[in-house]
């Protein structure tokens, strides 16, 4: 079904897929991290076919009947398809109730696990999907599509207020958020105000959203005092703190991108503009610096407000006796910043650039493309769970594309309500994208984030939280 929001903005709602006597509610035992780790403790949703068949023997000593089930990845664009791990499963049910009622019973036995509806193991093209499309046709359209956010950056907003305090006609959620503020490189109006997740993916929204461009972003920002220059480590975020990693200067335990992990490092350097709000205190050293980074103030311990038109830049560790060294009040720095594209590009922040880095990208020039490893959905290390959970089961999901007559898509497909719609992995993500006709198209937030409204029928899918829409750190919003 397809209705006209405004002049040149029109909503589809769809039912994909249905309901089939496959689909099955079953208990998925937990394994431990080591062969001998206790398995009344067990945490990871799969792992080597070793442990897995030590968990199904010590299951079935215990009087249950296990299932060895493997899981594999898709194929990505920088990863083959291949194996993932082994998981530990037991019974098939009606409902989620009587699953739960099972899981009680292992649980009893000295084990550890949850429930799982088998249509949202992201392997099944045909399970039940609710899927809504919003296409801004700019050839009618007259309005802007942009991003926006609430009073601060360090703040959630719901997405009907958002929509509603700017009059806005339609939006989707943007960026994920941590710390009550969005993760990765965020451009607004050609002004930098989130650090990058290096090499990740983005999009980037220029002429009121009449031309979009996938790719993937490096943002450098250096501070200048006197004849000394450092690297800033990131911009408008809690230092020490960096989500999906992807940072510079020995952050822990890696500095390539991993989707929702987060690193540390104790000696940072970072930016705070005046739309972060208050920033964070604590030990270390900061400056303020006014509207022409001239030096302000030096201050042994952060949590100075950002002036109007000014910054502050705060330190911790080893970074804070540098600045405490290289800067003194009356000095001017100079604070520059650079936005790369994947082929190693300047890209122009001007006034009508916009730069949200979510991911992974899923279609470029009308093909499905998901850098899997590169947009770090590929877990480090042996313990696959998040990779499993995130990147191959099926959750709801949240996109934004072009299509091939230049019209700008929004997207959802609700998740994670048995019978009613699944949600997608990944890659089945992508696939839809495509199949929607989108020429280029990246992967916003998504689960429990995943909304989108309309002026005048309000929230138009079933967001996935049981207390409904949650409040975002940011949004993309179609304004008249």
């Amino acid at each position: 079904m397809t209705t006209t929001v405004a002049p040149g903005v029109t909503l589809t709602s769809m039912s994909l897929g249905a309901k089939d006597a496959d689909d099955y509610w079953t208990v998925h035992v937990y394994l431990p991290a080591t062969i001998d780790g206790p398995l009344n403790k067990a945490a990871t949703a799969l792992g080597p076919e070793e442990i897995a068949r030590r968990v199904a023997g010590a299951v079935r000593d215990k009087g249950f009947e296990p299932r060895l089930e493997r899981v594999s990845t898709p194929a990505f664009a920088d990863r083959p398809a291949g194996p993932l791990g082994w998981t530990v499963r037991i019974g098939r049910y009606a409902t989620g109730a009587e699953a739960s009622a099972a899981l009680s019973a292992i649980r009893t036995a000295g084990f550890a696990g949850g429930t799982r509806y088998t249509a949202q193991d992201g392997t099944d093209r045909r399970a039940p999907q609710k899927v809504h499309v919003i296409r801004v046709d700019f050839g009618e359209f007259r309005g802007t599509v942009g991003t926006e956010f609430g009073p601060a950056l360090n703040g959630t907003e719901k997405l009907t207020d958002l929509a509603a305090a700017t009059g806005a006609v339609a939006g989707i959620n943007a960026q994920w958020f941590y710390n009550s503020a969005p993760g990765g490189l965020y451009v607004k109006d050609g002004k930098l105000i989130g650090g990058a997740t290096q090499g990740r993916g983005g999009i980037k929204i220029t002429k009121g959203g009449r031309a979009v461009d996938v790719d993937a972003y490096t943002a450098h920002v250096t501070l200048r005092a006197g004849r000394s220059t450092v690297e800033l480590d990131g911009v408008n975020r809690v230092p020490g703190e960096i989500w999906n990693c992807g940072g510079v200067g020995g952050d822990q335990p890696t500095e390539k991108a991993q989707h929702d992990l987060k690193c540390t490092d104790d000696s940072e350097l970072v930016l705070f503009t005046p739309e972060w709000g208050v920033p964070p205190t604590g030990a270390g050293a900061e400056v303020v610096l006014d509207a022409d980074d001239r030096v302000t103030a030096v201050n042994t311990s952060r949590g100075a407000g950002v002036p109007a038109g000014g910054s502050t830049v705060q330190a911790t560790g080893q970074s804070a006796a540098w600045l405490l060294d290289h800067v003194k009040p009356g000095d001017r720095l100079r604070v520059s910043e650079r936005v790369e594209d994947s082929r190693g590009r300047r890209v122009a922040l001007t006034p009508d650039t916009t730069i949200l880095q979510v991911g992974p990208t899923l279609v470029r020039d009308g093909r499905v493309s998901v850098n899997a490893m590169a947009d770090g959905l590929i877990r480090e290390g042996g313990d696959q769970t998040f990779t499993y959970n995130w990147t191959v089961r099926a959750n709801p999901r949240s996109m934004i594309g072009m299509d091939r007559r230049g019209r700008l898509m929004l997207v959802v497909v609700d998740g994670r309500q048995d019978g009613y719609s699944e949600g997608l992995g990944i890659a089945q993500t992508g696939e839809l994208m495509r199949l929607l006709g989108a020429q280029e198209a990246m992967n916003l937030d998504g689960g429990g984030s995943s909304v989108m409204v309309t002026r005048d029928g309000g929230i138009v899918n079933r967001p996935s939280d049981a207390t409904g829409q949650r409040s975002l750190g940011n949004v993309v919003l179609v304004r008249p």
